[in-house]
């Protein structure tokens, strides 16, 4: 109890919080004993224990604005609170995401991104463009490519004299405004999908004072010469701390980035991950670097282009055949064949990570496994709606129009959520899926929660936020060994991220000591 107390202190609103967990310590003698007296097949659902209505209320949260809901190993609800209203998920409408992507895609799939040419290569040169097919992979960053252009060096060529061609025909995707959810056009996270994203088209911007103790050293990460930086940055002496730590970041054309304001001298490093450039110039300026890494040397520009339209309908024929590649495709075979790690692997990025690019690139991945190409948003959107029809069959529609949870109109309830939870955990591939959750007290979005606590390492949880939302879901392992299934969802105004974690542990923690 003490190290509770102490833990939650240590959140920014302490007092009202401490206040909060102190309700959840009442028992309810009456709740108990009819828990007691009741065999295990014949649990009967409670709303919302009174410990935690009284918790709520002292927050200022309405219980109508709150669904919450709890079952036990054999799916009996212990918890019933508005587990039917359909609400805003945020990031935990990804839960939805990753088993759908594992259930149809399979935890072995891997994405392709191809290098081609049709110039001739003499000695070490090759005499004209190197086509680069992009093929929606979530996770080309910067070692990636690294890696892409070292196996292309390996095949014996040095000069490329001709252009990067970017073919991006396997996606059809209508131009998006990255800020029209939230303003935040320039936020890594508003990436929208691109059929060729290298390292989420997202450079870091890393800040420090200059040795002359005068200025401010920019560096970005991973180096990218198509990226021009206005530094008009001034040193301050003052503490390390405010939004942005005085930096104001501006993009001011396609390939240039100006950045004033004052930096503080006491600050060691700082950063900001920004997208800064259309993902083709970024997709150049990272191939260019990392091939001059190899020892390479690059004399064109980029363009945007097709592969010939043989060679395409050879790829069309790949993937509706595992049949013996004939002589036609045998000739057009890539210089490399870059693949991407295993989605099994990958999944923790969408899971524990709640990385929002990754997840919507996985999206239309799923609606192409169903549909073919191209890839386009609605397919994707309608085939995780049909998988939801056809696996929960019963539970009513979802509306999803954001595989990431980046929406005002996605609703889900929090008894349908608690569906996917389930048919998740019985799965084949249920092994894959839960070790893609943030671990309490670990890793992922819950590396600062519930550390030395006796929950630490004991759920394995999705967190999700947006403005005026607050969630999380999956599985809890209580003290007495009992395992649980949780799905907690707060759609309130004004409810901040503080506020809505501090909510989320006290509930989880009366969870875990099985107070309800």
């Amino acid at each position: 109890m003490l190290k509770l107390m102490s833990f939650v202190c240590r959140q920014a609103w302490g007092i009202r919080i401490v206040a909060a967990v102190l309700a959840l310590q009442i028992v309810m003698l009456p709740l108990s004993a009819s828990a007691s007296a009741s065999s295990a097949s014949e649990v009967v659902p409670v709303g919302l224990p009174d410990s935690m209505v009284r918790m709520l209320e002292s927050q200022r949260i309405s219980v109508q604005n709150v669904s919450l809901w709890v079952s036990d190993a054999q799916g009996n609800p212990r918890i019933a609170h508005n587990v039917d209203v359909p609400r805003n998920p945020a990031s935990l409408i990804k839960l939805h995401t990753a088993w759908t992507a594992l259930e149809t895609l399979g935890p072995g799939y891997r994405w392709e991104t191809g290098v081609y040419t049709f110039a001739p290569i003499v000695g070490d040169v090759l005499q004209g463009d190197l086509y680069i097919r992009g093929g929606g992979d979530p996770w080309l960053v910067s070692e990636e490519v690294w890696k892409l252009t070292g196996a292309l060096r390996r095949q014996g060529i040095r000069e490329i004299q001709g252009d990067l061609v970017f073919d991006l025909s396997l996606f059809d995707l209508e131009p998006e405004d990255p800020g029209a959810f939230d303003g935040q056009r320039f936020r890594a996270y508003n990436q929208p999908p691109h059929a060729l994203l290298m390292n989420f088209n997202a450079l870091r911007f890393e800040f420090r004072p200059d040795a002359d103790g005068r200025s401010v050293r920019v560096t970005t990460d991973p180096p990218n010469s198509v990226v021009q930086v206005d530094n008009q940055l001034r040193l301050q002496p003052r503490s390390c701390s405010g939004f942005q730590r005085g930096v104001n970041f501006q993009v001011v054309d396609e390939e240039r980035v100006r950045l004033d304001g004052s930096f503080p001298s006491t600050c060691r490093e700082y950063g900001l991950l920004r997208t800064a450039v259309s993902p083709e110039a970024f997709a150049y300026g990272l191939f260019r670097e990392m091939w001059q890494q190899w020892g390479g040397s690059l004399n064109g520009q980029w363009r945007l282009g097709a592969l010939p339209p043989e060679v395409l309908a050879s790829l069309r024929q790949d993937r509706r055949s595992d049949s013996e590649t004939s002589d036609a495709q045998e000739a057009y075979e890539p210089l490399v064949l870059h693949r991407s790690p295993t989605l099994a692997e990958l999944l923790g990025g969408v899971n524990k990570r709640s990385n929002n690019v990754m997840t919507r690139q996985m999206k239309l991945a799923i609606g192409l496994e169903k549909y073919g190409p191209p890839a386009t948003v609605e397919k994707g959107n309608q085939t995780l709606r049909e998988f939801f029809a056809e696996r929960l069959p019963g539970h009513g529609e979802i509306m999803l129009d954001n595989a990431a949870g980046l929406s005002r109109t996605n609703r889900i309830t929090a008894r349908q959520l608690a569906g996917v939870l389930s048919s998740a955990q019985s799965s084949l591939y249920a092994p894959e899926f839960l070790s893609s959750l943030a671990l309490s007290g670990v890793d992922g979005t819950l590396r600062e929660r519930f550390v030395e606590h006796p929950a630490a390492g004991r759920m394995r949880l999705k967190t999700g936020y947006l403005r005026d939302v607050s969630g999380v879901a999956g599985y809890v392992n209580a003290a007495s060994g009992s395992a649980y299934t949780v799905v907690l969802m707060i759609n309130h105004p004004g409810i901040d991220h503080s506020r809505g974690v501090d909510i989320q542990d006290a509930i989880l923690e009366a969870i875990y000591e099985e107070r309800f």
